[in-house]
């Protein structure tokens, strides 16, 4: 059985008033469209629809490289248009036995065992609708059933009666339905409504009248059918996620000093006995080992952290590997390629960049390393630099087992530290310093007595 997934994603989202479409705000650092397909590619035999309208070229650019066939929505004449226009791709490669899901591109977070509950009923031959009961339902479409609780329509707010705005139970608006019913009863929707649009809902009384079944089910969570129209909206949905993020790591043994105030924004893969204390955003794909402690506000980003290690506060990192027992922070700062072996230490106001830290080796105070290469059991002190770009082009520094750097040292690449050798404070290095040698490379100190200090003008 095939399954053709149609995202509906055409809409201004004028709302949010943004010059970005609707679609592409985020959920979890996520565009909203893209947590809709990842849902639904996790759906077996699937194709891929995304009708595009509004900011057209943004959503093609947002999901490039992604196995996706784009339908236009040139005019936003209602959801039941909108999913006539991935009809012709459907029909291409239509089996007498496929279904179509339809999906709302800002609908982010309807987990995938109900999207899979709406396809075994369409399977069937049925229509699968996904309804929620809302103590609040206005501006929905509401459920409209027989006396045996059959589902026989879907009223439009705006064209409902009284008694039919008193029913709570509403539209989500997502359903499956068999492909060969479907392609029957598009072209027999009509505009002639309070809104002058194509509705798809209308496919729901059609059904019925043929003698379709329709099976309605509902979500675990209101949330998973919660759209997002503005930024209230948008932080409310938000916020749920997170929650959710948040209690499932504690279920799986990670501490949180506060699990409101945690972001994950990608995955998280993680041992036993972490803690994360409060203000932490996780991004990306992010590893920590058993025994990680992430103290208050840092930022961790594309980055695995090994068993053991200290990331302490206001720290922040990206792309960085760190192995066992490491100790970073506060306020250091991993930019991409920094790679820390067993044990290294990264001080306080430490910036690194593209850099392998030996075994035990620490950069404790002030200082920028940056496509350097230190070897096991170094020493840099306060105030170092490593001096990499002559403004053109980049230049490596290696530096030696057991070298000891001296505060205020600046090491002009390229340039060699050997093993064990010793850099005086306070000298520019500008050639190789061989192993076990003393580098001293300062300007001649003067003392001038009688000196008398300069007086402030009057």
């Amino acid at each position: 059985m095939s399954i053709d997934v149609v995202v509906l994603a055409a809409g201004q989202g004028s709302r949010m008033k943004s010059s970005l479409p609707k679609v592409l705000h985020t959920i979890g650092g996520k565009p909203m469209v893209q947590h809709v397909i990842d849902r639904a590619s996790a759906l077996e035999n699937i194709r891929l629809h995304v009708v595009i309208g509004h900011g057209a070229d943004q959503v093609r650019e947002a999901l490039a490289g992604q196995s996706v066939s784009f339908a236009l929505q040139s005019e936003q004449l209602g959801t039941g248009h909108a999913v006539a226009q991935a009809m012709p791709a459907i029909k291409a490669e239509c089996n007498d036995d496929g279904v179509v899901l339809v999906l709302y591109g800002d609908v982010p977070l309807t987990a995938v065992d109900t999207l899979q509950s709406l396809v075994d009923i369409a399977a069937t031959g049925q229509l699968g609708l996904l309804t929620v009961e809302l103590d609040n339902p206005s501006g929905y479409g509401r459920i409209v059933r027989n006396t045996d609780r059959q589902v026989m329509a879907i009223v439009e707010q705006k064209d409902a009666t009284p008694e039919q705005r008193a029913i709570h139970e509403i539209n989500t608006g997502i359903m499956a339905i068999p492909t060969l019913h479907l392609a029957r009863w598009l072209p027999l929707l009509s505009a002639e409504n309070a809104q002058n649009e194509y509705y798809l809902t209308d496919i729901i009384a059609m059904a019925a009248a043929d003698g379709v079944g329709i099976e309605a089910i509902q979500p675990a969570t209101e949330q998973e059918v919660q759209g997002v129209n503005n930024r209230l909206q948008q932080a409310e949905l938000e916020r749920w996620f997170q929650s959710q993020q948040a209690e499932t790591l504690m279920l799986n043994g990670v501490s949180l000093a506060d699990p409101s105030r945690l972001d994950i924004r990608g995955t998280v893969s993680h041992g036993q006995d972490v803690f994360i204390d409060v203000n932490v955003i996780l991004e990306g794909d992010v590893v920590l080992g058993d025994g990680v402690i992430i103290e208050s506000n840092c930022v961790i980003r594309d980055s695995v952290i090994g068993t053991g290690s200290h990331i302490k506060a206001n720290s922040h990192l990206e792309q960085a590997q760190l192995a066992a027992g490491c100790d970073v922070g506060p306020f250091a700062r991993l930019r991409p390629g920094t790679e820390l072996a067993e044990a290294a230490r990264i001080g306080n106001f430490v910036e690194t960049k593209k850099a392998q830290i030996g075994a035990g080796s620490k950069v404790n105070h002030l200082t920028y390393i940056g496509d350097t290469r230190i070897g096991q059991g170094a020493n840099v002190g306060a105030g170092t630099i490593t001096c990499n770009y002559d403004g053109v082009n980049k230049f490596r520094t290696e530096i030696g087992d057991g070298a000891f750097i001296g505060s205020n040292s600046s090491l002009v690449a390229p340039v060699e530290i050997g093993n064990g050798a010793t850099i005086a404070a306070g000298s520019t290095v500008t050639r190789n310093v061989a192993a076990q040698e003393l580098a001293v490379g300062r300007g001649k100190q003067r003392n001038i007595a009688g000196w008398k200090k300069p007086v402030k003008n009057s």
